[in-house]
């Protein structure tokens, strides 16, 4: 893997670097505004205009974030002005947010050999366009699973952000910005980079290879690390089409299955086969919500001997059918109404109470929905 090379830090080459954000429906404002922030400081820290950024949505009209904030475009696909990179903003129900015209117009600009990105799950729709075919590609975990069942040619990994010659892609949050400090080094030298992620009191700008999901490797007992357990649970998690006996799994961390069982009671109060289970349903759940895939093919993927088995575990664990998953029919329909009442009346001016029920409402479809009790 290669990073971008189109300016030499050597060189400390000035030019203004153009910046479009092509917004899609439901995107996340965070990750929005962890690149943009990014860029508007170097600019300040170095007092030059080494940055420009615009926002571009398909028609120019408005387009509303995940949380129901509405923002105005600068510009439509048509009328977008001359751009060096364009970064897909992408967010809730990704799978639903993009068009076919959006999509024709990221395939003219890959054409075009423009530099192109995603942050937070916009990577997803550059792979429909084939535009990430053979890069290192990086996306919300959340969506990782549906990417590379969808896209195979696409080289998918757990990383916060990839830097691969002329694309580049972030997971969601303020992975962004980590993203945009990594570009700003490679254009400008790391001495900008860190005064950027000083004046934003990061402790430190994470690199290429860290990983999603950190809490697992902060895994500690007494203070002191769990590597053994961290190690059965990555390989769990490599292994979920075909899952692992404990015996083996205890053998290959060198530990008896009786001290494996315990030092999962201990530290996670489960025990392995629950865990490797729930492992096994959270990427069904991810499948269901964000793919095509049927039932019977989820099932095979996620590692069941059989469909009603498979269709046994999901609703004694999760509390619904697969089949009412898919059709997003929950058990609890007293929340549902709660939810769809006040959007009835398409008259009704939208407050900050209707805006936060419709943001809830657009995230049922995310396969973290409600996924944590109260």
């Amino acid at each position: 893997m290669t990073s971008i090379d189109t300016l030499s830090p050597a060189l400390k080459n000035k030019k203004l670097t153009r910046v479009g954000f092509l917004l899609l429906d439901n995107f996340t404002m965070i990750a929005l505004s962890s690149a943009i922030e990014t860029l508007r400081m170097a600019n300040q820290l170095s007092g030059e205009e080494l940055f420009s950024w615009q926002l571009i949505s398909e028609d120019g009209c408005l387009v509303k974030a995940s949380d129901g904030l509405s923002f105005t475009p600068d510009f439509s696909i048509q009328n977008a002005p001359a751009l060096d990179i364009v970064i897909v903003a992408g967010g809730v129900d990704i799978t639903r947010s993009f068009t076919h015209k959006q999509v024709s117009w990221l395939r003219m600009l890959g054409r075009k050999n423009y530099t192109l990105g995603g942050i937070c799950t916009g990577a997803y729709a550059l792979a429909h366009a084939g535009l990430l075919d053979d890069h290192e590609s990086s996306i919300h975990w959340e969506c990782l699973a549906s990417l590379q069942e969808h896209y195979p040619k696409v080289r998918c990994n757990n990383r916060l952000y990839s830097i691969d010659r002329n694309r580049m892609t972030s997971s969601g949050g303020t992975t962004p910005m980590d993203m945009f400090l990594n570009y700003i080094a490679l254009q400008y030298g790391g001495k900008l980079s860190s005064a950027v992620s000083d004046m934003f009191i990061c402790d430190r700008v994470r690199g290429e290879f860290d990983q999603q999901r950190v809490s697992l490797r902060q895994l500690h007992t007494n203070g002191q690390p769990m590597p053994k357990l961290v190690d059965i649970i990555e390989l769990m998690e490599a292994n979920l089409e075909e899952p692992i006996e404990l015996d083996e799994l205890a053998s290959f961390v060198s530990v008896s299955r009786r001290q494996l069982e315990r030092m999962f009671l201990k530290h996670l109060d489960c025990s392995p086969s629950r865990y490797y289970l729930k492992l096994r349903l959270d990427r069904a759940r991810q499948l269901l919500k964000q793919s095509s895939l049927s039932i019977v093919e989820i099932s095979a993927a996620c590692g069941f001997v059989s469909t009603p088995h498979f269709s046994r575990c999901y609703r004694k664990h999760i509390g619904i059918s697969p089949r009412d998953e898919r059709k997003g029919i929950w058990s609890d329909t007293a929340r549902s109404n709660v939810l769809r009442e006040p959007l009835i009346d398409q008259e009704i001016t939208i407050a900050a109470g209707i805006r936060s029920a419709t943001a809830l409402l657009h995230a049922q479809t995310e396969p973290s929905y409600g996924s944590v009790a109260i």
